[in-house]
């Protein structure tokens, strides 16, 4: 089996080393269009492999997709940073262009291949992939909710002085500020977290897991990888393994939860052909206005895609 990541920038040799270090499938190719690069870091975590104990074979490769054929995953981190003076139209037009044309290389190598996107902005980059890539919905998939959950439970772990394997939680709607928190569906070690953190400190918490990547931001000057990539290697094992895990992800809704036709943050069944199920859960009125505002920011976003004309 294997496993294509195309971008080595921070976040894509991440998600390679976390899914080598699985030892779920027999190579993991990292492609990068800057001459050497993948080959490097490719090299090096083949070379670490000795020392950590796997036996994935790693390969990076400079544009060549033809090494990528017949992937079973692939993971796509490629696109640029916000940058000073651009607006959020010009980073979509130029990501949406990134994107599209690295799924149509995607899909002429590996038609069946289940697709994992990361790059920015997630909900409507995914969008713009399953566009292009012409398959079932099921097989294009957003990584946006494991990462925001994962900052979830590290930070109610640091609040309890728990460990965060004993915390369960879950977070709908648009990546960022407009996710939606459900305390409601946390607990840790099944005792409901209302009981053991106060509302004023959940409160923070969840508005600090809100701008949770422009945090690391201001602090190192960049955006995280060591959390995304290891969020969206833990999709792939899903998918790999069939494992039917429920993970917060970035699906297609026609119908769940009242909306549809647009990629949004659902819980869902993850297992060998991608998607298996999104499971609607129960809100109370408040959680679903909520979850209908991140829809419609959502939305806003999607329609200055649309209004690209790239797929006409």
């Amino acid at each position: 089996m294997k496993v294509s990541v195309i971008g080595a920038g921070n976040v894509g040799a991440t998600v390679a080393i976390c899914v080598a270090q699985k030892e779920i499938v027999n190579e993991v190719v990292i492609l990068d269009i800057k001459e050497g690069i993948s080959e490097g870091k490719g090299l090096d975590m083949w070379e670490s492999a000795p020392i950590t104990g796997f036996n994935t074979r790693v390969k990076g490769v400079t544009n060549d997709y033809a090494a990528t054929a017949d992937s079973d995953v692939v993971v796509i981190t490629s696109g640029l940073p916000r940058k000073p003076g651009m607006s959020r139209d010009d980073l979509i037009g130029i990501n949406a262009g990134i994107v599209k044309s690295v799924t149509e290389n995607v899909i002429k190598y590996s038609p069946n291949a289940k697709i994992v996107i990361v790059s920015n902005p997630v909900d409507v980059m995914t969008y713009c992939a399953y566009l292009t890539a012409k398959v079932d919905s099921s097989k294009v998939i957003g990584m946006a909710g494991v990462l925001d959950v994962a900052r979830y439970k590290a930070f109610l772990a640091e609040e309890l002085n728990v460990s965060p394997k004993d915390i369960q939680a879950l977070l709908l709607g648009g990546h960022g500020d407009t996710m939606v928190p459900l305390p409601r569906y946390t607990s840790i070690a099944g005792i409901p977290v209302t009981q053991l953190v106060s509302k004023e400190r959940l409160d923070a918490i969840v508005e600090r897991t809100k701008v949770g990547g422009g945090e690391i931001v201001k602090l190192e000057g960049t955006s995280a990888w060591y959390a995304p990539g290891a969020a969206a290697a833990e999709m792939v094992e899903a998918i790999i393994t069939d494992a039917k895990r429920i993970m917060p992800v970035c699906a297609l809704v026609n119908g769940e939860y009242g909306l549809k036709g647009m990629y949004v943050g659902v819980p869902a069944i993850l297992g060998k052909d991608g998607i298996d199920k999104i499971i609607e859960i129960e809100m109370n009125e408040e959680e679903q206005k909520m979850l209908e505002a991140s829809a419609a920011a959502v939305k806003t976003v999607m329609d200055v895609l649309d209004g690209m004309n790239l797929f006409a």
